[in-house]
């Protein structure tokens, strides 16, 4: 059985640190995505949906009020992109969601990249 994978990660944009911690198990991953410091801020939890089913995952927040908007964004994308269950915090100090999302985008990527389709001997792909 193999264990979770944690990664962690920083950039430094606009004089501010910006801080991820990833953790992916076999059915979720849950990402905190803060300034500064690592910290729980607004906790939004996103269900990917089935593949037969169109549409955007539904999410819901689940702590918080501040930076609701870009939690359940990050959430859904995560979910979407990982096919799991997600969980994504958001903390800010100074900035406001708007101007962070485009670094904790970029943090997100480094954190959890797109899943390499590894091929098996008869050429098929396993995901």
């Amino acid at each position: 059985m193999e264990r979770a994978r944690v990664v962690k990660d920083e950039l430094i944009e606009q004089n501010t640190r910006f801080l991820a911690v990833y953790l992916e198990t076999k059915n979720s991953c849950l990402v905190l995505l803060s300034e500064n410091e690592d910290r729980l801020g607004t906790l939004a939890v996103a269900l990917p949906k089935p593949s037969d089913s169109p549409g955007l995952p539904s999410s819901t927040v689940l702590l918080g009020d501040r930076n609701m908007i870009s939690a359940r964004m990050f959430a859904e994308y995560l979910a979407s992109k990982k096919k799991k269950i997600a969980l994504v915090s958001i903390y800010l100090e100074t900035l406001n969601e708007v101007q962070a999302q485009s670094i904790f985008k970029k943090l997100l990527e480094r954190v959890a990249p797109a899943e390499v389709a590894q091929k098996t001997e008869e050429g098929g792909s396993i995901t």
